[in-house]
């Protein structure tokens, strides 16, 4: 593909990539930052796309850009607020009250993972805390793969209405 024509498919598909990121990242620039993000991995397989598939494939390719930062955000967090020192709030222009409270997000988070009752317990403590994918999860409780995607959809679910809860009170 040349780059006009490349440029000609960004200029077409950038506000539905756009959309697809920031519905599932709130974060305006960060949105943006997927939307560049899906039109660079994109080009590199363009060829391999049939023209009528290419909406449909550049949103998929957007909705896992945007899921994979929204997982490592999520680490990010969780990480920080664990290995976090006396060093570290020094060094940091945030104050210590600031640092306390996202730490305490952190544990809150991981706290709402772990009060999930069956059967969403088991598979959101090794997706969200251990890391396992859907298939090695589905290895380790004896479960189809497909009961194990959904009881994950069903348990970010509530987990998202918990916290949407915790931060209106």
């Amino acid at each position: 593909m040349t780059n006009e024509k490349f440029k000609s498919l960004v200029e077409q598909y950038e506000r539905l990539v756009f959309t697809v990121c920031h519905q599932l990242v709130p974060d305006y620039h960060e949105a943006q930052n997927l939307t560049q993000d899906t039109f660079v991995a994109a080009y590199a397989h363009i060829d391999t796309v049939r023209e009528e598939n290419l909406r449909a494939w550049l949103a998929r390719i957007a909705t896992n850009k945007a899921k994979d930062y929204l997982k490592s955000a999520y680490n990010r967090r969780v990480s920080l607020s664990e290995d976090i020192s006396e060093l570290d709030i020094i060094r940091t222009e945030e104050s210590p009250e600031r640092l306390y409270l996202s730490g305490e997000s952190a544990d809150y988070i991981r706290q709402t993972i772990l009060d999930l009752k069956e059967p969403y317990h088991k598979v959101s403590v090794l997706f969200f805390l251990e890391e396992k994918t859907v298939e090695e999860i589905s290895e380790l409780l004896s479960r189809p793969k497909k009961t194990v995607q959904t009881q994950l959809y069903r348990a970010r679910s509530m987990l998202q209405n918990q916290l949407k809860e915790e931060v209106q009170v």
